[in-house]
């Protein structure tokens, strides 16, 4: 008799999401999917063999379910217990997510005037001219 293994703490323990209050979330806000298209709650049993498309942080990957896992385990014993089926095409975007990374710094020369520009902004507006 096999375990019954909740879908968001599955998905956590293979490592696709960094807490299982994020993996939770992605069910809940339907981003966590059978194969088929039917949505996943958090406390939908995984069984092994079933596909599903998870959408994470702007990736979309496609699983199938070879191995249960109750507990986080290191990455290297985690890819056991799944095989990556991702399309290409969805491979491909992300890749394309992966290159473009942003840190959230502002680019340089754009936004806020430095100091030394807030300095010649202000001369230049303060202009004092009489009309008299």
């Amino acid at each position: 008799m096999e375990k019954a293994i909740r879908i968001d703490k599955y998905l956590w323990a293979i490592r696709l999401f960094k807490t299982r209050s994020l993996a939770t979330k992605a069910c809940d806000d339907g981003k966590v999917k059978l194969k088929d298209g039917a949505s996943c709650k958090p406390s939908k049993s995984v069984k092994i063999g079933e596909c599903y498309d998870i959408r994470n942080e702007g990736k979309k990957n496609t699983i199938e379910v070879l191995g249960l896992l109750e507990k986080r385990v290191n990455y290297e014993t985690a890819i056991l217990h799944y095989k990556d089926i991702t399309s290409e095409e969805d491979q491909l975007h992300n890749i394309k997510l992966g290159t473009s990374f942003y840190t959230g710094k502002r680019l340089s020369k754009t936004g806020r005037p430095s100091k030394k520009e807030r300095r010649d902004l202000n001369d230049f507006t303060d202009w004092n001219i009489d009309f008299d």
